[in-house]
């Protein structure tokens, strides 16, 4: 394995630790007690008891760092400087409905920028991750941003738009983290989205980063309603023309 920092490796083994919770708990994904969070926002046991885990062991280690979690909402400690950023279950719907298309993500963030960030499927065992300054990996493998250079040849991901982007090729996938890795690995040559949450995207951000693309600037001390683009260097500019008013 690439050697990493200790605090990714904490990051790592929290959501390994984590991951086993839902994985056994998608496996039963129909007899869980499921809660009215919003409209058309649900959250489970799952999500819950996924956070616990993260947080309790992030903080073994780091009893100090401050954090930011779907669930738990903002928890200030003595270092406001070092805060971890989770979202226990991106893609929250496909989980409930038994779509095996959602994420653990954790980043780190030390002052006003995210220096390292993993993004980790856990029913497809896949794990994203990256650090400030040493590149973007997918397990363990190094990974690069699309090479695409025509736009009609790209796919993109993004959700809940009113405006359907009709000359693009669009996906919308239900998570917003793994979309961000999977522009980083060059799954998606970009990808565009409004309304969303810090915790959606902060691990994304180093990723795609790290893995040679550009992200739209965000001001991270907001927590919500964040509008984000990425994409590789050669489309970003070609995204943005298309978009326009996005």
């Amino acid at each position: 394995m690439k050697s990493i920092s200790a605090n990714l490796n904490i990051m790592i083994k929290a959501a390994e630790k984590a991951s086993k919770i839902l994985i056994r708990d998608f496996g039963e994904v129909e007899n869980l007690q499921v809660s009215v969070k919003g409209p058309s926002d649900f959250v489970s046991n799952a999500d819950i008891k996924a956070e616990k885990i993260i947080i309790e062991e992030l903080s073994k280690s780091r009893k100090k760092f401050s954090i930011i979690s779907e669930e738990a909402g903002v928890i200030e400690n003595f270092d406001k400087k070092n805060i971890w950023i989770i979202d226990p279950i991106d893609g929250t719907n496909n989980f409930l409905h038994g779509v095996p298309h959602f994420a653990i993500s954790i980043a780190h963030k030390f002052e006003n920028e995210i220096i390292s960030g993993l993004v980790f499927d856990p029913i497809k065992n896949e794990i994203f991750y990256a650090e400030k300054n040493s590149g973007a990996y997918f397990n363990n493998q190094r990974i690069r941003v699309s090479k695409k250079k025509n736009i009609e040849d790209c796919l993109f991901a993004t959700g809940r738009n009113k405006k359907i982007y009709e000359d693009l090729k669009t996906r919308e996938t239900g998570s917003a983290a793994l979309d961000l890795a999977y522009v980083a690995s060059g799954r998606f040559d970009g990808y565009f989205q409004n309304n969303l949450n810090l915790w959606d995207v902060a691990a994304g951000v180093v990723l795609v980063t790290e893995a040679g693309g550009k992200i739209s600037k965000l001001d991270l001390s907001i927590i919500e309603n964040i509008k984000i683009t990425a994409a590789s260097n050669s489309i970003n500019e070609k995204m943005l023309k298309k978009l326009n008013k996005f």
